[in-house]
């Protein structure tokens, strides 16, 4: 019966191609719709973790602008900092904008970072030519620079200046390195940066206090209680004053992100799928006027003996091949757009399992929603009534 139901419902979408064609337009564009904002939200959420991630995961960074009493931290609060549980290191920054020369060209507003060995140690992938700073650097304060990508490109023009000397507020320093460029959605780029030893930095540029630290974890999973530590030794280091440090937390911002790109995907799926909503109801349509037209075949084969079942059986599955049609265009087309969108924005490319799940599940319920009242119409028909048609 199934078999017979199945032939003659592919018969009759095959007869009317155009009009099927015309039927399925609304579920194409729909599942298109859905198929191709919900990858390129995927791809654009799994970037944007990446860079977080990149930027570091395992990282708590604490700002302590202090108080009029205690700016800043001092060398004894980073060494308690360091003999907390499950720290792997710790990484001073010390920042201010200076100017440079070299070359016989002078540039102002610079941005100078001081920083340690455990930052590069933390980070090897930053170094692009020659090396990071070492321990002897940061104990004998020694005046070496490493460059921001964009600092090579102006001063160097690219080229590799590992051994030369640079001028930072009228002192030479040696380069032993140059950064990778860094990427666009970093939160401050390195890229127009320059990195001293932080010990250097504070002789020079006159900062008795750290006001910013990158704590390394062992273990991210421990991170809640690595941030109680951390609390309990700044407000003992503050006085337990409001307002004299910040903790800031990556692994947070990652679950933030995948809060907010959750509702987003979401919100753009209900949009789209008012698209499937209208593709509906144009298989319901057609449908109905499939029945209207095809009453006296109905009563034909009500009198010789067919049931109401497989009446409604065969309409139904008319519906369903229109809308299964639909929804695999409708994914060939979605995937396409994404993919042009992927590789326009240059974010990756990848299709889940639950894509393709939506993309057939939700065409199959469409057929099945709105084909059945079409179906229960036929199978209720009179055959006395549909026979005075003939």
């Amino acid at each position: 019966m199934i078999k017979d139901s199945i032939k003659m419902s592919w018969d009759n979408i095959k007869s009317n191609k155009v009009r099927s064609f015309l039927t399925i337009l609304g579920i194409v564009i729909g599942v298109a719709s859905i198929i191709s904002l919900i990858t390129i939200v995927q791809g654009a959420t799994d970037e944007i973790t990446n860079q977080v991630s990149s930027l570091g995961a395992n990282t708590i960074t604490i700002q302590a602008p202090g108080t009029p009493l205690k700016q800043g931290l001092s060398d004894n609060d980073l060494d308690r900092l360091r003999d907390l549980d499950n720290i792997e290191g710790i990484s001073p920054t010390i920042t201010k904008e200076v100017s440079i020369s070299s070359n016989n060209e002078t540039m102002q507003d610079i941005n100078i970072k001081g920083r340690n060995n455990i930052f590069f140690e933390e980070g090897s992938e930053k170094i692009n030519y020659g090396r990071g700073f070492n321990y002897l650097d940061l104990e004998s304060k020694t005046k070496i620079a490493i460059l921001g990508s964009e600092i090579n490109k102006d001063i160097f023009l690219d080229e590799n200046p590992i051994g030369k000397n640079i001028k930072i507020n009228g002192i030479s320093f040696k380069i032993i390195g140059t950064l990778k460029p860094g990427s666009e959605f970093e939160f401050s780029s390195n890229n127009n940066s320059i990195f001293i030893p932080y010990t250097t930095a504070m002789t020079i540029l006159n900062n008795r206090n750290i006001s910013e630290v990158d704590v390394y974890m062992t273990d991210s999973n421990n991170s809640d209680q690595i941030i109680e530590d951390i609390k309990v030794v700044l407000n003992r280091a503050f006085n337990y004053k409001e307002n004299a440090f910040f903790i800031f937390n990556f692994e947070d911002i990652i679950d933030a992100i995948g809060d907010i790109t959750g509702l987003m995907t979401l919100l753009l799926a209900g949009i789209a799928s008012i698209s499937l909503v209208v593709g509906g109801i144009g298989i319901m349509n057609m449908m109905l006027v499939s029945v209207t037209e095809r009453t006296s075949e109905i009563g034909l084969r009500k009198a010789l003996g067919a049931e109401p079942n497989r009446i409604q059986l065969q309409f139904i599955l008319e519906s369903i091949f229109l809308s299964l049609f639909g929804g695999l265009f409708g994914l060939v087309l979605g995937l396409l757009i994404a993919y042009i969108a992927a590789t326009v924005i240059g974010y990756p490319f990848s299709v889940s399992p639950m894509t393709l799940f939506i993309a057939i599940g939700f065409s199959s319920v469409v057929g099945i929603v709105f084909g059945y009242a079409p179906a229960r119409k036929a199978s209720k028909l009179n055959p006395i009534d549909a026979l005075r048609r003939l």
